[in-house]
């Protein structure tokens, strides 16, 4: 399957060297050196310093540390047998010579401060061994990867190298004992956030190997479960804490047509990901097709996130899926997500209700206005609601129509966008008399939101075109 083209990629491939053992050459005698070689101590790599005259610092620090050193000029030969090499002379020169020599032996090297003569970066570091966090910037911004260490060393509990160790141990007796797939990775999330973490942390390792070994035990075979899950309106960042845990922990990710790839691609990298379309003139599957779906894949004891645009139980067909869960009983839980109409609001700096104008909120689709007969709530609108259309865009002349009938004056204000919260948004207001013009809008194939009432009049229209274009409104008013 081709992937979709990414806005975003990195120049290099983010990789962990093996050192254990192996030469790794540092060339200078002052602090550019006495840094990598400082870096190069948080591994287990055979640390070799060619520095022919160092700083008294770092002759100190070379002799503390029992440093092999060799007190000798740069030459080629040098090189020779490394995994690495560190150019940190401090002259540009001389530093690219000793890549060159690297380089022509194909031995990775490194340029201190000349990115363009990099074969790879050092990174910031977040060590807890085995555990490491290592924050590149491609040479870019040393500084800004720093700062990116110090928040992710507070995020990161001290005891969490102690914690992968003792996994360590265990991992052969869970490869005997536990078959691979969902009941292994369940085991293990368990192993790393449950009670043998927090014995760990508490420094007692005796009750730490109590508690694995009791899980250990228990693990039967896992059942399948299904996350409803709302993947907000568009924007990554509007994506939940609790959204972004379950989708790590899925083995199937069942995804809408209206949710963005770059959401979708948040989840498990080794998910299996099945897109279900339910976009309007792209159903690739009927709603009782996806309801199988998602029992079969929970009775097979997959971990599946449904994953709906929105909130699932806004619009998003959630009740008829989890009736069909409930009654094959596999076990389901619903985890909300930010509402289009929120977001437009947000976009728009729209206050939805409003004290003494508005204290009530409708959300509907258009086509709940297209009938014979007006909804119930055609009477909250009358009295001052403010209405959320949802797929409004192609019947917005029968909505407009309708609400006028209801009696809802023609001058009430209307906000109107699409892909609501993403960068490309388009944002449009008028009146609810404008809103016909909207069907004529072909550009807008993103997912549209109409919100009408007085409270509308609040919202900030500074980066609002309006919804009439200028030209329409010049024929209107010669016809008239």
């Amino acid at each position: 399957m081709m992937m979709p083209p990414r806005t975003e990629q990195l120049s290099v491939f983010p990789a962990f060297f093996r050192v254990e053992g192996l030469k790794t050459a540092v060339f200078g005698n002052g602090d550019e050196a006495f840094a990598k070689v400082r870096l190069l101590l948080n591994t287990k790599a055979r640390i070799i310093a060619y520095a022919d005259r160092p700083e008294a610092d770092y002759h100190a620090f070379l002799i503390a540390n029992r440093i092999e050193t060799v007190r000798a000029a740069f030459s080629a030969e040098q090189v020779e047998g490394s995994a690495l090499v560190f150019a940190a002379t401090g002259n540009e020169t001389d530093d690219r010579s000793i890549v060159d020599a690297a380089r022509a032996t194909r031995i990775p090297a490194n340029a201190v401060d000349q990115p363009d003569y990099c074969d790879f970066f050092t990174p910031a570091l977040v060590n807890r061994a085995p555990v490491a966090v290592a924050i590149g910037t491609e040479g870019a911004g040393p500084v800004l990867a720093q700062m990116i260490r110090a928040q992710i060393d507070q995020l990161l509990s001290p005891s969490l190298g102690r914690l992968a160790g003792l996994a360590t141990s265990y991992r052969k007796a869970v490869e005997q004992l536990i078959p691979r797939g969902v009941s292994r990775r369940v085991f293990w999330r368990r192993f790393f956030s449950g009670a043998v973490a927090d014995a760990v942390a508490n420094g007692n390792l005796p009750q730490a190997r109590h508690a694995a070994d009791r899980l250990l035990h228990a693990m039967d075979k896992v059942a399948g479960h299904v996350w409803l899950v709302g993947a907000g309106p568009g924007a990554e960042d509007l994506l939940t804490l609790r959204a972004q845990r379950v989708m790590m922990e899925a083995d199937v990710i069942v995804y809408d047509a209206l949710v963005p790839q770059a959401i979708v691609d948040m989840g498990r990298r080794d998910a299996e990901r099945l897109s279900v379309g339910k976009r309007k003139g792209c159903h690739s599957k009927s709603q009782e097709e996806i309801n199988d779906l998602l029992v079969d894949l929970g009775r097979q004891g997959k971990r599946v996130v449904r994953l709906k645009s929105g909130d699932p139980l806004v619009y998003g067909r959630a009740g008829e899926e989890m009736a069909a869960l409930r009654a094959a009983d596999v076990t389901y839980e619903v985890v909300p997500g930010i509402t289009s109409a929120f977001a437009a609001a947000a976009d728009f700096e729209l206050p939805l209700t409003l004290r003494g104008v508005a204290s009530s909120l409708v959300f509907t689709t258009g086509h709940d206005l297209t009938g014979d007969v007006l909804p119930d709530w055609a009477s909250l609108a009358v009295s001052g609601a403010t209405i959320a259309v949802y797929m409004g865009r192609t019947v917005a002349a029968s909505v407009a129509e309708r609400l006028m009938q209801a009696g809802i004056p023609s001058e009430t204000t209307v906000a109107v966008i699409e892909n609501a919260s993403r960068a490309d948004r388009r944002l449009l207001h008028g009146t609810l008399a404008d809103l016909p013009d909207l069907q004529r809008r072909d550009e807008l194939t993103g997912p549209v939101m109409v919100i009408i009432g007085d409270a509308v009049a609040g919202a900030n229209f500074e980066l609002s075109e309006p919804l009439v274009r200028a030209n329409a409104r010049l024929e209107e008013l010669a016809r008239s």
